[in-house]
């Protein structure tokens, strides 16, 4: 259940993986802006409003302004539907790192006593200041998200938890509107108003 994902960016060996590819994978991580940012809740945050500031852009990630504290549910609506594919999360380099998050899929108005239930997926975390650590989801598992919650559970012995940056790596559809298709009924048809020549299929592509 749970997890050590390294897969991306772990920038030590060579010290190349981090200096070639901000460009790209500031791409892969622009999940949070199909956030509703509006509807984010945050349970158990130190101030309001702290939860929504840790997804930012990927040259922000380093940035040490803005935290949010204590442990805590993130729970959140995407404005469509997510493949979710890998996660980072970055807190501060000592033992009020996150240790271990849970996620959940799919349970909108998340509360404390949903975190019972088993998640979707569990990660066990390293310390991960310069947020270079991606842990990879089962897919099969989040392959159509709408709403996701983060239960940071627990982490590595502080009194609170301090999160700088969460990042989410995926693939994003809009979300299907049932207006585009619009169906005229006839009572009666007319066999003299429809002359058949030939049929050409119609498909609308929503990307």
């Amino acid at each position: 259940m749970s997890g050590h994902g390294h897969g991306h960016g772990h920038g030590h060996g060579c010290g190349c993986a981090g200096e070639h590819e901000p460009a790209e994978r500031g791409l892969e991580y622009g999940l949070f802006q199909r956030i509703d940012l509006e509807k984010l809740q945050c349970l158990n945050e130190s101030r309001d409003g702290d939860g929504k500031l840790v997804f930012k852009p990927w040259d922000k990630r380093k940035e040490r302004d803005k935290v949010m504290a204590q442990p805590c549910v993130l729970s959140f609506s995407f404005t469509g539907s997510v493949k979710l594919k890998g996660i980072i999360i970055s807190g501060e380099d000592d033992s009020s790192h996150p240790a271990e998050i849970r996620l959940y899929k799919n349970i909108p108005q998340m509360s404390f006593d949903d975190t019972g239930r088993e998640p979707e997926q569990a990660f066990r975390l390293n310390r991960d200041p310069g947020a270079e650590l991606e842990y990879p989801t089962k897919i099969a598992r989040f392959s159509s998200v709408q709403h996701l919650s983060i239960h940071i559970s627990r982490n590595f012995g502080a009194e609170s938890t301090r999160v700088y940056y969460i990042g989410l790596r995926g693939e994003y559809s809009e979300a299907h509107r049932h207006e585009v298709t619009i169906c005229n009924y006839e009572a009666t048809a007319n066999p003299a108003d429809h002359k058949v020549e030939s049929i050409i299929p119609q498909t609308n592509f929503i990307s």
